[in-house]
Parts: C-alpha cells; sequence; structure tokens
C-alpha cells in the first residue's frame, strides 16, 4: 500500500528544491530523514517535514511500520509564480520573478503487510 502527502506554494524555486529531492529518492524512509536532518540547503527542512509527515500518515492511519518504509516516488513540480517590479535607471520598471514549488511524495512499504510493533 502506498501513502501520500504533499505541500503545494512553497516559496523555493523548483531548481532549487529538486537538489534536495535527488538526493534522496529511492531510499528507506529512515535514512532519508537522517540525511535530511544534516544537509545544510535551505529547501532540505521543508522537504524533511513533508517526508515526515508522511511517515506519520503512514504509521497513524495505515499502522504500518516506519522502518518498513522507503520513497517510491518524490516529484518537485512548479507552483504559482508571484511576480514583482523595482526600479532601474531611466525610470524603467525590471520584473522579478518569485518562485514556488510544489512537492508530493509517495511512500510504499519494502515488505508487503507488516505492521508496526505493538507497545
Amino acid at each position: 500500500m502506498s501513502v501520500k502527502a504533499s505541500v503545494k506554494q512553497l516559496r523555493i524555486s523548483p531548481r532549487k528544491m529538486r537538489l534536495v529531492v535527488d538526493l534522496i529518492r529511492g531510499q528507506d524512509a529512515v535514512v532519508a530523514e537522517q540525511q535530511l536532518t544534516f544537509l545544510p540547503k535551505a529547501a532540505a527542512r521543508p522537504v524533511l517535514t513533508l517526508l515526515r509527515s508522511a511517515m506519520a500518515n503512514a504509521e497513524n492511519n495505515f499502522e504500518m511500520d516506519k522502518h518498513n518504509l522507503f520513497i517510491k516516488q518524490i516529484m518537485v513540480n512548479p507552483g504559482p509564480t508571484y511576480k514583482r517590479w523595482h526600479a532601474e535607471s531611466k525610470g524603467v520598471a525590471a520584473e522579478i520573478f518569485k518562485r514556488t514549488s510544489r512537492v508530493a511524495i509517495v511512500l510504499e512499504e519494502k515488505v508487503k503487510g507488516k505492521k508496526k510493533p505493538k507497545t
């Protein structure tokens, strides 16, 4: 069974976000969480939050073990672009594009049907 989570209108450009996402694609969820914790990129924190959200969905809603999950698919798509202006010489206005991202993650079980341990 697959578990999904997504975040929309994240105020980081998709190009910078893909640098972080490409590092964890296909890894175990716990290993990816450890790697994102110590990654010195600004995009690592929202991706880590999204990964933890997907892992919590798997544990609480579907009773899956978080050590049995891996990242099956993670996608970064462009969101809406905010357009701003700033003044330049001779009364000309230059446009600034503030890009946003949409990130979606899909987690899958390594061993099908393995439940989380009872405490």
